[in-house]
């Protein structure tokens, strides 16, 4: 193993290319969001229901490595958007179930131009951006905690 000096210099630091490139795909973003009405955590809130609609305030939480205290009002702003409703699960009345409106199953198909914009300005091929997002859910996975690493198996 190669031995690393004390203070690498921030360019050099994976942390910090990872938090520049989260800021430029938000700042990429940004427009577009802002004309569709959502902001990107709300962006995220809805593409976790795209994936699998009528789930849990806390569900949704746990897909996007959130604090319940932090979806919920994201999920009140939607709903007063017209994006999502919410009703109590009358099997577990301290759960809130969380389901898309038909503006809120709408906006999917309006939101691929995020896809679009990322390509275009990332120079990236569609198995490049692939096998980028694949190295970036590997590391994560590796970096998570020992117990979920544990749970989740082999990376790969």
């Amino acid at each position: 193993m190669r031995k690393l000096p004390a203070a690498l210099p921030l360019d050099q630091q994976l942390c910090f290319s990872v938090y520049l490139a989260n800021i430029a795909i938000n700042r990429m973003y940004r427009p577009m969001l802002d004309a569709l009405g959502v902001t990107y955590p709300q962006y995220l809130v809805l593409s976790a229901l795209w994936e699998a609609d009528g789930q849990s305030v806390g569900a949704i939480a746990d897909r996007l490595a959130l604090e319940s205290s932090t979806v919920t009002p994201l999920v009140k702003r939607l709903e007063l958007s017209g994006f999502v409703g919410r009703r109590r699960n009358p099997d577990d009345e301290r759960q809130v179930i969380v389901t898309l409106t038909a503006k809120g199953r709408d906006l999917q198909q309006e939101s691929k131009c995020l896809t679009e914009l990322l390509l275009e300005r990332s120079s990236l091929s569609v198995p490049g951006i692939i096998r980028l997002n694949k190295e970036i859910g590997a590391l994560v996975q590796a970096l998570g905690e020992p117990e979920a690493r544990a749970e989740s198996g082999p990376v790969g």
